[in-house]
């Protein structure tokens, strides 16, 4: 049976940015935009492609390590499992998780899970930004209450938030040198996430990117 064709909360916003359009993950992704070879010191890119899914309940810790899947020791933290998924936990007993491209470890998991006892599925149709660059601070200081300078990349934390009035998860790492975000939010609310925060960027000289712009490793399918 052919996979059913995904589409991203992004969908439309992207579309008007006159993409190139690859599928990635069964999902048709913006991986290049006209200008993306332009410097901009923020870039934001529609990451919502990767699959992700959560795992809540009293045996939910229990069940990801008998998956063989690590799991962070403290709340609001986050870990990268051997073959590159996001494995956060959101509390004493529920965890969110995201696959690398190409990943199969939430296949495998989600294959796995009927049934657990003690463990439930948690449904994620997450729209999902990476927001990337030297001025990043400059636009979360704008959109956000969160003075994200203090964090350092060996907390690995994970924060949930309000960014321009809608909640967002949100997790920092470094890549291919500068700032990286990964944020998170309902999918009904992405498009407006989007485009505010891209109006912003602007202001400060940055814009949207391809998806491979800020991940040259990816490639379609």
């Amino acid at each position: 049976m052919e996979p059913t064709m995904r589409h991203s909360p992004l969908h439309g916003a992207m579309l008007a940015l006159d993409p190139t359009w690859e599928t990635v993950s069964d999902m048709p992704v913006a991986l290049r935009l006209p200008g993306d070879g332009e410097p901009k010191p923020i870039r934001l890119a529609d990451a919502s492609c990767l699959a992700r899914t959560g795992v809540k309940g009293p045996q939910a810790e229990q069940w990801l390590r008998g998956q063989g899947i690590e799991v962070p020791e403290g709340v609001n933290r986050w870990v990268r499992t051997p073959d590159g998924a996001i494995v956060a936990r959101l509390a004493r007993s529920e965890f969110f998780l995201e696959d690398r491209f190409s990943g199969t470890t939430l296949v495998r998991l989600r294959e796995a899970l009927t049934p657990a006892p003690g463990v439930y599925p948690v449904l994620r149709q997450d729209a999902a930004l990476v927001v990337a660059g030297e001025r990043v601070n400059d636009l979360f200081v704008q959109t956000c209450n969160v003075d994200f300078r203090a964090w350092t990349l060996d907390q690995q934390a994970v924060v949930m938030t309000s960014m321009v009035g809608v909640s967002v998860l949100v997790l920092w790492t470094r890549h291919n040198g500068l700032p990286c975000y990964r944020i998170w939010c309902d999918g009904t609310f992405g498009p407006y996430l989007w485009e505010t925060l891209l109006e912003i960027a602007g202001e400060l000289g940055g814009g949207a990117v391809g998806l491979q712009s800020v991940f040259p490793e990816l490639r379609a399918e």
